[in-house]
């Protein structure tokens, strides 16, 4: 099942103890102090990766934790450090610190995001040494490292969001146009999560099938429709083997709409699919139902028709470069 958003805590490790020690030398049964600092408790990180499943591995309500720092040793020896821990996220992760309400975005790819800071480690005895306390018998305890609870939300950062209705051939324009291969069948909902696509360094986003009533949750696309919040361009696609066409087209406008954050206000570009279906007449009939609705940038298409598909590539190609 795919994960786009979770709650987990993260912990930081544990600052090491210091010690009490003393320095033993021949014909001496206690010398000075040497009780050695405890080590640093790890620090716990995020860092993007190209992976929308990065999220799969992560479990709801976990606590993931970093190593605690060592306890000092004698001979003035400090503790080693705790390693520290670094979780995955997928590049374009919203993340909230629910303690702090610090948020994050995770743009960057493999760059560290320190998100909570390891204890100090205690001090040893020899610490406390001074011209007035020449063996001191205390040492400090290690301090604890930062707690949070975090809430991961994936939002994908795409150049181009492909949205439309079950079974308008969302999946099957991506996998023709880029090296994705998303499932493609005769039956709506083939597409269960959203896929990524790479194209001339132009990435695409297949965002599942989007149902009226999707901004209030219903249907499975409603969850995903953050995720063309992020997206510079809209690729709308309407079958053409639609009883009403600009009826379809108005289901998804409304849920934009609804749903706000932007998107009813990103470009967007219609793509008529499946014309191999219908006669010439037919075709001519829809472009001109959507010229009169003052709606441009009107493409047909059929996987069946290359040229097509290239008109189409060439101009989004003079859109996004």
């Amino acid at each position: 099942m795919f994960k786009d958003e979770i709650n987990i805590s993260v912990s930081a490790g544990r600052g090491g103890d210091g010690i009490i020690h003393w320095r033993q030398q021949k014909y001496e049964d206690k010398g000075g102090p040497d009780g050695g600092n405890g080590g640093e408790g790890g620090d716990v990180y995020f860092i993007a990766v190209r992976s929308l499943r990065a999220l799969n591995k992560l479990k709801k309500g976990q606590t993931y934790k970093a190593e605690d720092g060592r306890p000092g040793g004698g001979q003035n020896k400090s503790g080693r450090d705790g390693m520290d821990l670094t979780i995955e996220v997928p590049v374009g992760s919203y993340i909230k610190n629910m303690k702090t309400h610090e948020e994050y975005e995770c743009f960057s790819e493999n760059e560290p995001i320190l998100i909570a800071k390891g204890g100090r480690g205690g001090f040893g005895n020899t610490h406390y040494k001074s011209s007035v306390n020449t063996t001191p018998k205390k040492a400090g305890y290690g301090f604890d490292g930062q707690t949070y609870k975090m809430y991961i939300e994936l939002r994908i950062i795409a150049d181009v969001g492909i949205i439309g209705l079950p079974n308008a051939g969302k999946s099957t324009l991506l996998n023709e146009i880029t090296n994705a291969h998303s499932k493609i069948g005769d039956y709506p909902f083939t597409t269960l999560e959203p896929s990524i696509g790479v194209a001339r360094d132009i990435v695409f986003a297949d965002i599942p099938g989007i149902i009226e009533g999707a901004s209030s949750g219903k249907g499975l696309g409603h969850k995903f429709l953050r995720h063309i919040s992020r997206t510079n361009i809209l690729f709308h696609l309407i079958s053409l083997e639609s009883k009403d066409i600009i009826s379809d087209y108005k289901i998804i406008r409304k849920e934009l709409e609804k749903y706000g954050n932007g998107l009813e206000i990103k470009k967007e570009i219609i793509i008529l699919t499946k014309q191999d279906t219908v006669d010439e007449k037919t075709l001519l009939n829809a472009k001109e139902i959507f010229s009169k609705h003052k709606i441009e940038n009107i493409f047909s298409i059929s996987m069946y028709d290359e040229t097509s598909i290239k008109n189409l590539f060439d101009f989004i190609l003079t859109k996004i470069q």
